[in-house]
C-alpha cells in the first residue's frame, strides 16, 4: 500500500494561499466522499508558516477551514506586532517584529496538543535551525524526544524567521536541553526531501516507488535583483535590497530533486509565479509581511487559482486514482 506525503513550504502570510487551496480540496472531499484530508495523509511536512498548517491537520481535529482562517485579517495583526523599541531599525538592529502575539495566538489555537497526538501509523516533521550548535534541528514523531513537545513551541520555532521574528529558546523534554531556535527555511524551506528522507526510515519494508508527495509552496518572488549594483553590496544591502532570506529560503531545487528521483506521476507540485498571469490578474505581494486585507484577499485567491489548476489532480493524487505525470509549478501564460 502507498504511502501520501504533505509537504508543505514557509512564506509567512502567504501560507494563506496554500490553506485556502486546501480548504477547497477537503471542501470536494467531504462532498465527494464525506472524507477530511487527514483521512488520506500519511506524512505531514512544513516548515515555518507551513509547519502551522501541517501541526493543525496532525494534531488537532481543526478542519482546513479552520485552519485557513487562522490567517485572517485580525490574526496577522496580532503576529506582526511591529517591535517599537528604542533605538531600535527593525529588521535591521532588532527583529521587525515582537514575538508575543505570535506565540500568544499559537497557543489559543493549538491548546494542549502536542507532537505524541497524532494519528497511529502517521508521522510528522517539522523543521527548524539551531544557532548556537549550527545544526538543523528536523522535530519528528518518529523521535521519541519531541513527542510531549507543544505543537505550539514547535510551531513557534519553526517560524523564528531571522530579522523578521526573534530567536525562539526551547527546552526539550525530558532532559530540558537548551535549543535556541530559528525559522527551518534558513535551511529546507521546501521540506519534501526531508519527508521523504524520513519516510524511508519510517516505512522501510516499503518500496520507494510506493511514496508520494503533493508538495505546497507558497509562490515564488518575480522581482529583479539588480545584479551589477549588488556587486557591491554588503550584510546591509543584501538585507534591505537583495531580499537575502527568501533568497536563503529559495525552493526550486528540492523540486528538482524531487521530480528527478520520485516515479513518474507520484509527485505533485503546487505553486505559481506570484506575477500576472492568465487567470491570476491580480496576483498578491511577494512579501512575507503583507498583511493588508487587500494582500491576504489576494492570497486567497491564488488559492483558487492553484485549485482551478490542480485541483482534479489533487484529488486523484489523494484518493490514489492519479495516473497522470509528475506536475511541477505553473508556467505563466500570458497570452
Amino acid at each position: 500500500m502507498s504511502k501520501l506525503i504533505l509537504s508543505l513550504d514557509g512564506g509567512g502570510i502567504r501560507g494563506a494561499a496554500s490553506a485556502h487551496f486546501l480548504e477547497l480540496i477537503e471542501q470536494e472531499l467531504q462532498a465527494t466522499a464525506q472524507k477530511s484530508i487527514r483521512d488520506y495523509i500519511d506524512f505531514y511536512a512544513g516548515t515555518s508558516t507551513g509547519s502551522i498548517i501541517a501541526l493543525a491537520l496532525a494534531t488537532t481535529n481543526m478542519t482546513m477551514k479552520e485552519i485557513s482562517e487562522l490567517y485572517n485579517f485580525k490574526n496577522a495583526q496580532e503576529i506582526f506586532t511591529e517591535n517599537k523599541g528604542w533605538f531600535e531599525i527593525d529588521g535591521i538592529n532588532a527583529p521587525k517584529y515582537e514575538a508575543v502575539g505570535k506565540s500568544k495566538l499559537l497557543s489559543q489555537y493549538f491548546k494542549q496538543a502536542k507532537i505524541g497526538d497524532i494519528a497511529k501509523d502517521k508521522h510528522i516533521l517539522l523543521v527548524s535551525y539551531d544557532v548556537e550548535k549550527r545544526t538543523p534541528v528536523v522535530i519528528k514523531s518518529t523521535k521519541t524526544k519531541y513527542l510531549q513537545l507543544s505543537s505550539a513551541q514547535a510551531a513557534d520555532a519553526s517560524s523564528a524567521a531571522p530579522t523578521f521574528f526573534p530567536t525562539k529558546s526551547i527546552n526539550f523534554p525530558p532532559q530540558q536541553d537548551e535549543h535556541w531556535l530559528i525559522d527551518g527555511g534558513v535551511i529546507a524551506n521546501n521540506p519534501s526531501m526531508c519527508a521523504l528522507a524520513e519516510a524511508r526510515k519510517a516505512w522501510p519494508e516499503l518500496p520507494f516507488d510506493d511514496l508520494k508527495i503533493l508538495s505546497i509552496g507558497t509562490g515564488f518572488m518575480t522581482r529583479k535583483i539588480n545584479g551589477p549594483a549588488s556587486q557591491k553590496w554588503g550584510g546591509l544591502q543584501w538585507l534591505t535590497q537583495g531580499s537575502l532570506i527568501e533568497l536563503l529560503s529559495d525552493e526550486s531545487i528540492v523540486a528538482y530533486q524531487c521530480l528527478t528521483l520520485m516515479k513518474q506521476g507520484n509527485y505533485i507540485r503546487v505553486n505559481a509565479k506570484l506575477s500576472k498571469q492568465q487567470g491570476l490578474e491580480n496576483p498578491p505581494d511577494d512579501a512575507m509581511d503583507d498583511i493588508s486585507k487587500t494582500n491576504i484577499d489576494k492570497l486567497r485567491q491564488l488559492g483558487k487559482f492553484w485549485f482551478k489548476h490542480y485541483g482534479k489532480d489533487t484529488i486523484a493524487l489523494l484518493t490514489n486514482t492519479y495516473h497522470g505525470a509528475s506536475l511541477d509549478r505553473i508556467i505563466p501564460r500570458t497570452n
